[in-house]
């Protein structure tokens, strides 16, 4: 199991609201995996996000599905730093400040 396999999980998960992937968005800070263990490290477009319990478990279920190898899955949701949405994400979403 490696990183670059559960970023191309990853990159399957949208943003229910913004309908682009969690990875694209820059939503995910860390991926850290021990044995067949996986920590994820993420934070929400908003500290308010109505569909973060949902991402968080569509998250864990796209991993245990495409994975075979992960036994246990955390996702340590975080607000620091706040999330800010990149050049490229600012584009995709037709967001020119």
């Amino acid at each position: 199991m490696k990183k670059e396999d559960i970023i191309n999980v990853l990159k399957k998960v949208n943003d229910p609201e913004l309908m682009i992937d969690i990875w694209t968005l820059g939503l995910i800070y860390d991926i850290d995996i021990q044995d067949s263990n996986i920590n994820i490290k993420m934070t929400f477009t908003t500290p308010m996000c109505p569909y973060g319990p949902f991402l968080v478990d569509e998250i864990k279920k796209k991993i245990k599905v495409e994975i075979k190898a992960a036994k246990e899955i955390k996702i340590d949701v975080v607000f620091e730093p706040l999330w800010q949405p990149s050049e490229e994400v600012k584009n995709l979403l037709g967001i020119n400040i």
